[in-house]
């Protein structure tokens, strides 16, 4: 009975401890399952979070790079390329000016701006002053005094030629800097300023052919495209071939500098005696209108042009205009022969002055006969000859051939700054015969000297108007030419019979007139004398103002070359074309016989 009690007890007990077990092991799962619930809820929040993050990264990227690829794809693609490429223009330098010889007139030389910078010195200053002092020809003393007065950038010398800059060098100074740069020089300095001219600090023509060629001096440099390194440095693949190359092309003029140098020293010299503001002289061949010399005194010296008065950059006798005076009668006689109206054998009566509407016309010297032909009209430079022989031409037909000589019109030439000469209006003209009167002397009206030679020539080769200029044309090294300026076509306006007629009294000039001075011994030279007033911004006339000039061609039986020599306002009461002007021609006419090769014209000692 016990034993049974105390197995229902005993089995009583075991259910009890079997089910708080169980009852424990549940609590424990649940505990632990709670837990793990606990746990694990925040680990898929965390999760959720990145996973919206990444989206939305991955959204953005995306969206950069639509903008990056699609939107400005195009423009950074530019960017890029200009990053990692450089446009290279190289330095190409001008073409070089030679004469009709090819003696060189302009080139383009290299030399260096010197700089110095004391406080890099490892030298006293004194010792790098005395050192530069004997190389650059300067004083040691003011060196040092320069040095002193700043530490560095101080500019020295912005025109060492090569020569003196190794010299620099060698001396292997610290502190001394060298910029290698082109200059352009002038090796004639004045002679040829009025024709050659200059450029400036930019390269660019201002003056003379410098300035009117600029398009066949200046090279066209080709500009190409170099990819870089991230470093900046040059990578040579896609360099195009001879991209560097250039031409050995030059410009040759027409000029002969030796003629010219001739020219220059008469000029200066009866400048000077006569004490005349300014002078000019113009050699020019008739035939094609190539200009062998022009010169003007003062001039300036192109490799200092900035110490030059700026009124002497422009060529005036193609910049300025005069009245010719007496050096246009023998066009006005042309004229009257063209048309008929008078015949080289004609006389006319002179008593040295006459009435012309309410003026008085008189000759500058009294002629010894009263009754005189053409050629003594041109011998003695008769006003009153000349208006009577005008008088014969109707006053339109004569201002008909006025404008057909070109008058009122620019001369056509490859000179820079050529102005247009005047002529007043056709009504003006006729309104009184005042007009016709001072015309057929040279007055009234007014053109270059530049185109005073271009009618001139038209009477030296038979009738033809030629273009007067200086370019010949791009040479190379070998004498080969590459380019020929095309000129217009001679225009006639004499025939050949007049202008004959007209050369032989022009000849009577030099061998019995006012043009007694430049005769040469052994060459027929024919030539008129001028001394015209200078006119007044008012419409009169200067006080004792004159421009003396004087006009050959030679030779006389074969008429080739026209010389014109002016003097502006030369002083003295011998002041006359005859006087001052004619022996410049004739000086030039002497170097032009043996430079030329013109032979000695027949029949004459």
């Amino acid at each position: 009975m016990h034993k049974s009690t105390s197995r229902t007890k005993s089995k009583f007990s075991d259910r009890t401890v079997f089910k708080k077990r169980q009852g424990f092991r549940q609590y424990i799962s649940n505990k632990l399952f709670t837990n793990s619930e606990k746990q694990i809820s925040p680990n898929r929040n965390r999760l959720f979070v990145v996973w919206c993050i990444l989206i939305l990264a991955g959204l953005r990227l995306a969206i950069n790079l639509y903008q990056l690829q699609i939107v400005q794809g195009e423009n950074l693609t530019k960017r890029a390329r200009n990053q990692q490429t450089v446009s290279l223009r190289p330095f190409t330098p001008r073409r070089m000016i030679v004469d009709r010889n090819n003696y060189v007139l302009a080139f383009d030389r290299i030399v260096y701006t010197l700089y110095a910078h004391p406080r890099l010195f490892q030298k006293k200053p004194e010792e790098i002053a005395k050192r530069l002092a004997v190389i650059l020809n300067k004083n040691a003393d003011e060196l040092v005094k320069i040095f002193q007065g700043q530490k560095s950038g101080i500019l020295l010398d912005s025109a060492v030629p090569e020569e003196i800059a190794t010299q620099i060098f060698a001396l292997h100074l610290n502190g001394l800097e060298l910029t290698q740069k082109y200059l352009r020089f002038y090796p004639e300095a004045d002679l040829t300023a009025d024709v050659v001219g200059y450029i400036n600090t930019e390269r660019q023509g201002q003056a003379g052919v410098e300035y009117s060629q600029e398009n066949l001096l200046a090279r066209s440099a080709q500009t190409v495209k170099l990819r870089r390194q991230g470093n900046g440095a040059l990578l040579p693949d896609g360099t195009p071939t001879g991209f560097l190359n250039l031409d050995d092309l030059r410009l040759q003029l027409t000029i002969d500098s030796r003629i010219q140098r001739i020219a220059q020293t008469a000029l200066q010299q009866q400048v000077e005696k006569f004490r005349a503001k300014r002078g000019a002289v113009i050699v020019m061949d008739a035939w094609d209108g190539s200009l062998l010399a022009l010169v003007s005194v003062p001039s300036y010296n192109p490799n200092k042009y900035s110490q030059a008065d700026i009124s002497l950059f422009k060529n005036w006798t193609v910049a300025d205009l005069y009245e010719p005076g007496s050096t246009f009668k023998p066009l006005n006689v042309a004229i009257a022969l063209e048309t008929g109206v008078i015949k080289p054998d004609d006389m006319f009566d002179d008593p040295g002055f006459m009435r012309v509407a309410d003026r008085t016309i008189k000759n500058a010297e009294q002629n010894r006969d009263r009754t005189i032909d053409i050629a003594q009209i041109l011998q003695h430079s008769s006003n009153v000859g000349m208006v009577k022989i005008m008088q014969r031409l109707p006053t339109y037909i004569y201002y008909q051939w006025l404008q057909r000589l070109g008058l009122g019109q620019s001369i056509n030439t490859d000179l820079p700054f050529a102005v247009t000469s005047q002529l007043k209006s056709q009504e003006k003209f006729m309104a009184s015969p005042i007009e016709k009167a001072t015309a057929s002397f040279g007055q009234g009206f007014s053109l270059t000297a530049l185109q005073l030679v271009q009618l001139h020539g038209a009477l030296a080769n038979g009738g033809k108007l030629v273009t007067p200029h200086v370019i010949k044309g791009l040479m190379d090294s070998q004498g080969q030419m590459h380019y020929s300026p095309t000129l217009p076509i001679p225009r006639q306006i004499f025939s050949p019979m007049t202008t004959h007629q007209v050369i032989k009294m022009m000849e009577t000039v030099v061998d019995k007139g006012t043009g007694k001075a430049s005769k040469i011994s052994g060459y027929r030279i024919a030539g008129k004398t001028g001394t015209a007033q200078k006119a007044n911004s008012r419409g009169g006339y200067q006080t004792g103002a004159y421009i003396t000039s004087f006009l050959g061609i030679l030779p006389a039986q074969s008429p080739h070359y026209v010389v014109l020599a002016l003097v502006d306002e030369a002083q003295g009461s011998n002041a006359y074309g005859g006087t001052v002007a004619a022996p410049i021609v004739k000086s030039v006419i002497n170097a032009l016989i043996p430079l030329e090769q013109i032979p000695p014209s027949q029949g004459v000692n």
